[in-house]
């Protein structure tokens, strides 16, 4: 007697791929995503194709997003090492003989132009989670200890290209997995209200810190200081405060 084996339908092969797909992180993601499109398009429309390249690198964005969703955690984690690597290796090309724009060494010319930076932002927190589930069971203060050296070492190199911004969004996954591993928050707190005091601090005092003449001494890049000045700049401030110059100014 044969059996008959049925074929799955175009339909139930389309479904499968959602299955697992984790619905309510997806819809907070598109919601952020919607809410920075809003907010691009209120403040700067004037430059259209700018809101325009933005939009289609989000949609680009969210086919990579489901696509890398298909993969196994256990295949993602076998490229958590070479990801990280290559990412750090190439941090350091960039500082070696990097480009160098608008006072920011950040990009590097392999056949095409690339940000290094934006590669440890998945490779990261994949790196740490590796890391953690090799010695899940057995953690001592030495794991942690390893883990916030692979952490600061790519912040660092980010940090010196200039790029706050994408330091800041690197450390911020990274602190985020060592939270979940069990780091106690006794010890990320402290740090992160002091930055935040910092932040206010900054907000509070901004007059008497942009005011002509005052020397920065902490801040001895010229991006850094007009990143945080900008608004100063284009409200008219011709003069901004005095820095300390580097080289590559």
């Amino acid at each position: 007697m044969s059996r008959v084996i049925e074929k799955p339908s175009w339909s139930s092969r389309f479904l499968h791929l959602f299955e697992g797909f984790d619905g309510p992180l997806a819809f907070v993601v598109f919601v952020l995503a919607c809410a920075g499109m809003l907010i691009m398009y209120s403040s700067g429309y004037d430059h259209g194709t700018r809101f325009v390249d933005h939009g289609r690198n989000m949609l680009i964005a969210g086919f990579i997003m489901f696509v890398v969703a298909q993969i196994p955690p256990q295949r993602l984690m076998t490229l958590a090492v070479p990801i990280y690597t290559m990412g750090v290796l190439l941090l350091i090309a960039v500082a070696i003989f990097g480009i160098t724009k608008k006072g920011a060494r950040r990009w590097l010319n392999v056949g095409v132009v690339i940000q290094p930076s934006e590669i440890l932002k998945i490779a990261m927190p994949l790196m740490l989670s590796w890391w953690f589930q090799k010695r899940e069971g057995q953690l001592r203060p030495l794991d942690f200890a390893v883990a916030s050296l692979l952490l600061v070492v790519p912040v660092g190199l980010i940090m010196r290209q200039p790029d706050l911004g994408t330091a800041l969004l690197v450390l911020s996954t990274g602190v985020a997995v060592l939270f979940f591993a069990g780091l106690s928050w006794r010890l990320i707190l402290p740090p992160v209200l002091l930055g935040l005091v910092g932040l206010v601090l900054l907000v509070a005092f901004e007059p008497q810190l942009c005011a002509e003449g005052v020397d920065w001494k902490v801040l001895h890049d010229c991006h850094w200081l007009r990143r945080v000045l900008g608004q100063r700049f284009h409200a008219g401030y011709a003069n901004p405060p005095r820095v300390h110059p580097r080289a590559h100014h």
